[in-house]
């Protein structure tokens, strides 16, 4: 099995929240995500689960998606990008009380793979524990 690795972000949404990965190249709440499912466009089901991409595609709608996803039980447990969070996706996890870190360095998308396990705290830091099917 492949050693956890640590990353530090900027804690947007300060929160401590762990889980199993998904990566997307970006996300956008309004069109990529089915608000009664919380299941990706792909097929992909992020309620619970950690949300991992390079950046969000603001949507003015965004905020309210992402607050009756945690309404319904199928928003994600936590939000990591690599880029800075746009103020939309900001309010958004604000108000749905969501953790969100941004600014967390690029190469965690080379790393981090979906089922893995994601542990984010409070101060930003982010650590990523490969499944075992990783040599």
């Amino acid at each position: 099995m492949t050693t956890p690795r640590e990353y530090r972000g900027r804690p947007v949404v300060p929160g401590y929240a762990e889980g199993e990965v998904v990566v997307v190249e970006s996300i956008s709440f309004y069109g990529d995500v089915n608000v009664d499912t919380g299941v990706l466009v792909d097929g992909r089901g992020i309620a619970g689960k950690i949300l991992l991409a390079r950046r969000s595609r603001g949507s003015t709608v965004g905020p309210y998606i992402l607050y009756a996803l945690r309404r319904k039980g199928k928003a994600p447990k936590a939000i990591i990008l690599t880029s800075k969070s746009d103020p939309v996706l900001v309010a958004g996890a604000v108000i749905a009380g969501i953790t969100l870190v941004d600014s967390v360095p690029e190469d965690i998308l080379g790393f981090a793979a979906d089922g893995d396990r994601i542990v984010v705290r409070e101060d930003g830091g982010v650590i990523v524990s490969p499944s075992h099917h990783k040599t």
